[in-house]
């Protein structure tokens, strides 16, 4: 896919883990093999208010009964990975949690909204399964991960590296009658999270103990290993392409090894990591012009000054302003390469 949510697999990312496992496990034995079970999944908010179900609260919105759903939101959720590296389990976990109770509020003021406004009391079953904190993540996703343009279409019109994210965003909106309601709600929420209105953070939170618990006992079930190499590179259309995409995934593997090495010796000694000293020669090798046949050295030009709205939108991703800047010197100013190493590291 085009986006920049770092290293391939689920590395650093227990929690995901167990979000696309369990659920999809789940929602697999109910459609196949215990059909009958579904009832006990159904979000009814109805059955909530009136009947006093309260436990359709919980067991609604954990389980997805339309497997639709349940494929276009484990696909997120891999993608979204990206915020548990970043942020850690604990912090990746009270987000969702608190998106997952400020939802359910929502749902009702907007299912009671609709059934004032409208009279659809249908709007009461909404869609099961763990979606409103899904589309809460969206809320982060846009403010804080950089738009890179991967290929330009139709003049203004381009493909990002978000764009198929949008897409099956877009798919899991419109997989049902309701499901606007749900999404609706977890997008409030995940703004009202993400901008601590009200100080939600603070109450809705994984508490430590309870975090250091499931280190101990889930994480070692959940947690992957680190990615050996990096995914193989897609054959290009002609033979320069592949020649490049082979010099530029060289690039990449050069300046991680490098990178880790350094914060190795960073953890052992302490201090900043000189990039320019590790990463000197990447923008100065030499170029081959394949068009006449002959080769030539590029000299190598002096170092771009740093853009200040690139290292604002990474101090916006939650690092700081020195490693934004070394990263993006080490980088020449590629918003790209820069993110990787340290979404990655």
């Amino acid at each position: 896919m085009f986006t920049s949510t770092g290293s391939s697999g689920l590395y650093k990312a227990p929690l995901s883990k167990s979000l696309l496992l369990v659920p999809s496990a789940l929602s697999l034995l109910l459609a196949l093999l215990l059909p009958h079970c579904q009832k006990f999944f159904v979000y009814d908010l109805h059955a909530v208010k009136n009947d006093l179900q309260i436990w359709r609260l919980i067991c609604g919105r954990l389980i997805c009964l339309d497997l639709k759903d349940t494929f276009c939101s484990s696909l997120l959720i891999y993608n979204f990975r990206i915020f548990e590296r970043r942020y850690g389990s604990r912090k990746f976990a009270s987000f969702l949690l608190g998106a997952w109770v400020l939802s359910a509020l929502f749902d009702f003021i907007l299912v009671e909204a609709v059934q004032y406004s409208f009279g659809v009391a249908a709007a009461s079953n909404l869609p099961s399964g763990f979606l409103a904190p899904v589309f809460a993540l969206f809320v982060p996703f846009y403010c804080s991960i950089p738009r890179i343009q991967v290929a330009q279409i139709l003049g203004p019109l381009s493909i990002t590296n978000k764009t198929l994210i949008y897409i099956l965003g877009l798919q899991l909106f419109t997989s049902g009658s309701y499901i606007w309601i749900v999404a609706i709600s977890g997008l409030i929420s995940g703004l009202c999270y993400d901008s601590k209105m009200f100080q939600v953070h603070q109450v809705l939170c994984i508490p430590s103990w309870m975090a250091q618990f499931f280190s101990w006992t889930l994480e070692p079930i959940f947690s992957s290993s680190e990615p050996s190499s990096e995914a193989r590179v897609g054959m290009g259309a002609t033979v320069d392409i592949q020649r490049q995409q082979r010099m530029e995934q060289l690039d990449r593997q050069l300046m991680l090894s490098q990178f880790a090495q350094a914060r190795r010796q960073r953890q052992q000694q302490g201090g900043m990591i000189n990039w320019n000293r590790l990463f000197p020669p990447l923008r100065q090798r030499r170029n081959i012009n394949y068009q006449d046949g002959r080769q030539s050295e590029q000299p190598a030009s002096p170092p771009l000054e740093v853009s200040e709205e690139q290292v604002a939108r990474l101090m916006e991703m939650g690092f700081s302003r020195g490693d934004a800047l070394e990263a993006l010197r080490a980088s020449n100013n590629d918003l790209n390469v820069a993110t990787n190493f340290l979404l990655q590291h």
